[in-house]
C-alpha cells in the first residue's frame, strides 16, 4: 500500500484534473473533458457560464466557439446527462449509464409525474427532430421555473431514460433528438449490466480525482444504495483499477482501523512526480476540483459554498464567488462582474496566511480573465483582507502590459 502526505496527494489530485504540468493541457477542449470526465452545467453566467470557466481554468484563454464545438458538435463528442449533477460527458460514455435509465424507467417519476403526452412527445421527435421545447410546446406553464409544463416534462423524461439525448444547444436551449440517430451505432449495440456500469464509471471518477475518499467517488457519479454497493464491491475486488492508499491527515476510512487505507488511488497517478507549471485561475464554484465541500475542505483548506442564493445581507463572499487557484493552494476568492469593458471584482477576500505574492496572483488572474472576455480594464471595489487592500489596489491599477 502507498502511503501519501496531505501534501503530495494534493499535487497528483492537481496534475489528474489538468492544473499541473504542460501535458495536461495537449489536445485542447476535448482532451480535457475526457480527463476530467465531466464538466457540470449551470445556468449561471457572470464571466461565462461555468462549463466555459472550467476549461478557460486549465487552458487559458480558449475560444469559447472551441468549448462549444468541444461539447455540442456534429457529429456528437458529448451529450448531457446526470452525473455529479447535470454534466456534460464525453459521448463513449453513453453506455455507463444504462443503469440510471433502467432506474429511472422503473421509477417513471422524479421531479415531476410522468405525463399521459410523453408517448406523443416522443413521437413528434421522431417524426420531426431535432427540437427544442419551443418547438414542442414550451417548457414552462407560466408559474415559477419549477412549474413545468407537459410537454417539458414529458421531454425531459424522456432524456431521462435514454429514448432522446441533447448533443447539441442552440444558444442555452437543448436539442432534444432520438438517442437512435444521434449516438454511435457501436454505443447504442451495448448492453452492460449495472454493475458494469458502475464499475467502469467508479474507474473513470477515479482517473479524473486522481486520489478520492470512498465518499469522493460515489459523490462524483451519485450512487447510493444498492448502487453504492456495486461500487463498494468494484473497489474491494480490483475491477475498477484503482488500489488502496493511506494518505496523512485524511479521515480514517468508516470501519477501517487508523493505520488502514482511507483513499483510492489511479495507480498511473502514483508513477512519477508531479512536476511542471501550476495554472493561475479563478475556478468555477462548479468545477471538479472543488465541486463537493468535504474534498475541497479537505484537500486546500477550502470551506466554500455557493451563495447566489443565499439573501444578499447575509453573503459572506459575494454572489458568485470564484476561488482563485495559485501555485497549487487556494490564495483567495474574487466575486466578479461585468461592466461594459470592465471587469469588476465586486469583492476580494485572501485565505489566511496569504503573501505579497498572492497579491500578484490575485492580480493577474483578473487581468488575465478580463482580457478573456474582452475586458479592456479592472476595477476593485471591495476587499475583503484589510492588510492586503493598498498592495492589491496598487497591483491591479499597474498597466499588465
Amino acid at each position: 500500500m502507498t502511503d501519501l502526505t496531505a501534501d503530495e496527494a494534493r499535487r497528483i489530485i492537481l496534475r489528474a484534473q489538468g492544473f499541473l504540468g504542460a501535458a495536461a493541457r495537449a489536445g485542447g477542449v476535448p482532451a480535457m473533458l475526457r480527463r476530467v470526465g465531466a464538466v457540470q452545467l449551470d445556468t449561471i453566467s457572470v464571466l461565462a457560464r461555468s462549463h466555459e470557466l472550467v476549461a478557460y481554468a486549465r487552458l487559458g484563454a480558449v475560444g469559447r466557439d472551441a468549448v462549444a464545438r468541444a461539447y455540442w458538435d456534429s457529429p456528437a463528442r458529448a451529450f448531457e446527462y446526470w452525473c455529479h449533477a447535470a454534466c456534460v460527458l464525453p459521448i463513449e460514455q453513453w453506455p455507463l449509464y444504462d443503469f440510471r435509465r433502467r432506474a429511472f424507467r422503473e421509477r417513471r417519476f422524479r421531479w415531476h409525474e410522468v405525463p399521459p403526452v410523453v408517448d406523443k412527445v416522443l413521437e413528434q421527435v421522431r417524426s420531426d427532430g431535432p427540437l427544442t421545447t419551443a418547438d414542442i410546446g414550451g417548457s414552462k406553464n407560466g408559474g415559477p421555473w419549477w412549474d413545468w409544463s407537459d410537454t417539458k416534462i414529458a421531454i425531459e423524461w424522456l432524456l431521462d431514460i435514454g429514448e432522446v439525448v441533447c448533443t447539441r444547444r442552440v444558444g442555452w436551449r437543448r436539442v432534444y433528438e432520438l438517442a437512435e440517430r444521434a449516438v454511435p451505432a457501436e454505443l447504442l449495440g451495448l448492453d452492460l449490466s449495472d454493475a458494469e456500469c458502475v464499475t467502469r464509471l467508479t474507474g473513470i471518477a477515479g482517473r479524473a480525482l486522481g486520489v478520492a475518499t470512498r465518499a469522493d467517488l460515489a459523490d462524483f457519479t451519485r450512487v447510493k444504495g444498492p448502487h453504492g454497493a456495486l461500487l463498494d464491491e468494484a473497489l474491494l475486488s480490483g475491477a475498477a483499477g484503482l488500489v488502496p492508499v493511506r494518505v496523512s491527515g485524511w479521515p480514517a476510512r468508516r470501519g477501517g482501523g487508523a493505520g488502514g487505507p482511507n483513499a483510492w488511488a489511479d495507480p498511473a497517478a502514483l508513477d512519477g512526480e508531479p512536476r511542471g507549471r501550476h495554472r493561475t485561475a479563478p475556478l468555477s464554484p462548479f468545477d471538479s476540483l472543488i465541486w463537493e465541500r468535504a474534498r475541497a475542505e479537505r484537500v486546500f483548506g477550502l470551506n466554500h459554498r455557493l451563495e447566489a442564493y443565499v439573501p444578499r445581507d447575509k453573503r459572506v463572499h459575494g454572489y458568485f464567488a470564484m476561488p482563485v487557484l495559485a501555485g497549487g493552494r487556494i490564495i483567495g476568492r474574487v466575486d466578479p462582474a461585468r461592466e461594459g469593458a470592465t471587469l469588476v471584482a465586486r469583492q476580494v477576500g485572501f485565505e489566511p496566511g496569504a503573501r505579497a505574492r498572492d497579491v500578484t496572483a490575485m492580480s493577474d488572474a483578473l487581468w488575465e480573465a478580463a482580457s478573456w472576455v474582452g475586458c479592456t480594464d479592472v476595477r476593485v471595489e471591495r476587499v475583503g483582507t484589510p492588510e492586503l487592500e493598498a498592495p492589491l489596489r496598487a497591483a491591479v491599477t499597474r498597466d499588465p502590459r
